[in-house]
């Protein structure tokens, strides 16, 4: 929604259309792939770059330092709804007159200007679409490499090839905070995958988790055109269907969905805080895993931007040119338009709980 919570009917419908046709979209994906033989010839995925991390770390700014790269392709905005064909799509929006669109506030209002043509996490309806327990709360979200072997493999792979032949671009890089997840599915995949996992200090972290989760349920409220389209692109951190991400344990996620529930927010976002970063934690302690993850501080990021912009391009090995770095160290700072404003208790309470998981990335009391 580069335009705010504003989905137009013509969008709605569209978007619904899609949605509610997946098993036909999924047919004419594997058409679209044999058609564009020519198209995709010679193209392979070397390397992808995931950028994945709790929401409100530092995501979206990465993944557009990233996009910027001339190597790197990406989804657009303007990839949804008709993300199961991307080259059909993509040269009907080439030969379809479209106004030109100034950029835009994004919903999330926290100063990221966007248009249909930014880089964006797309990928979320592919992976409903073919994994039913992907968002339920209920159930392990776990996708590993014992789930490798079935029919979205070689559509995954088929898909990012086609983003690939469409930007004219050789490496992908997708933004995708469920992915968390899905490291050891991705890394069986791709072996020489890389992920880029961004992190944040808990108190101005969950006070931003905290604001985002206000202005979801804000802008849904009597707006049932926003709400079903953030189930229908995967987006169910913020706003009144949210859903923590079930890393594999049944009490933890339960204990962070009751405490919601009983509208104890600070606690419940940071025991789901220490949840997400202990998890992160173990996956780069897993030698499976270990090389191919750079945790990056969000306080890093914005104080010493230079050096980490350096050590993200070094990991995900792309080469810096046209001014590329120096470019994008300049954009990183810390956010000016709120600020937390919890109780003395309450950051107590956060530091206690998150204590253990945040010490593995220099947080503490």
């Amino acid at each position: 929604m580069a335009d705010g919570f504003d989905v137009s009917l013509g969008r709605h419908l569209f978007s619904g259309l899609i949605w509610s046709t997946r098993g036909l979209q999924k047919k004419l994906s594997n058409l679209e792939t044999d058609m564009a033989d020519e198209a995709l010839e010679g193209i392979s995925v070397t390397a992808p770059v995931y950028v994945s991390g709790l929401a409100r770390s530092g995501t979206t700014i990465l993944l557009e330092c990233i996009a910027d790269h001339p190597s790197i392709g990406t989804h657009h905005y303007a990839d949804f709804p008709a993300l199961f064909t991307p080259i059909w799509w993509n040269r009907f929006l080439e030969l379809t007159p479209r106004a030109e669109v100034e950029a835009a506030e994004r919903a999330h209002k926290d100063g990221i200007m966007v248009t249909p043509d930014s880089p964006e996490a797309m990928e979320e309806m592919l992976w409903m679409s073919f994994f039913d327990a992907a968002h339920d709360p209920k159930r392990s979200n776990l996708i590993t490499k014992a789930d490798m072997g079935g029919a979205f493999d070689g559509f995954y792979r088929d898909h990012i090839r086609k983003i690939l032949a469409v930007r004219g671009r050789t490496r992908y890089a997708a933004k995708g905070n469920y992915n968390l997840a899905r490291f050891s599915y991705l890394k069986g995949l791709f072996p020489d995958a890389r992920f880029i996992v961004p992190v944040r200090d808990p108190v101005n972290h969950i006070a931003s988790l905290m604001k985002q989760h206000r202005l979801f349920n804000e802008a849904c409220e009597n707006n049932p055109r926003a709400l079903a389209h953030l189930a229908r692109v995967g987006h169910f951190e913020f706003g009144p269907d949210r859903k923590p991400i079930h890393l594999g344990d049944d009490a933890a996620t339960q204990r962070v969905l009751d405490l919601w529930a009983q509208g104890r927010e600070v606690e419940g976002w940071a025991h789901y805080w220490a949840s997400i970063h202990a998890h992160v934690a173990a996956m780069r302690d897993d030698e499976a895993l270990a090389g191919s993850i750079l945790v990056i501080r969000y306080e890093d990021l914005c104080d010493h931007s230079a050096a980490t912009a350096e050590a993200l391009l070094g990991h995900a090995g792309l080469e810096d040119g046209d001014g590329f770095l120096s470019k994008w160290s300049e954009k990183f700072h810390r956010p000016s338009y709120y600020a937390p404003k919890f109780t003395e208790a309450e950051i107590d309470q956060i530091r206690t709980i998150t204590a253990e998981a945040g010490a593995a990335f220099g947080y503490g009391a």
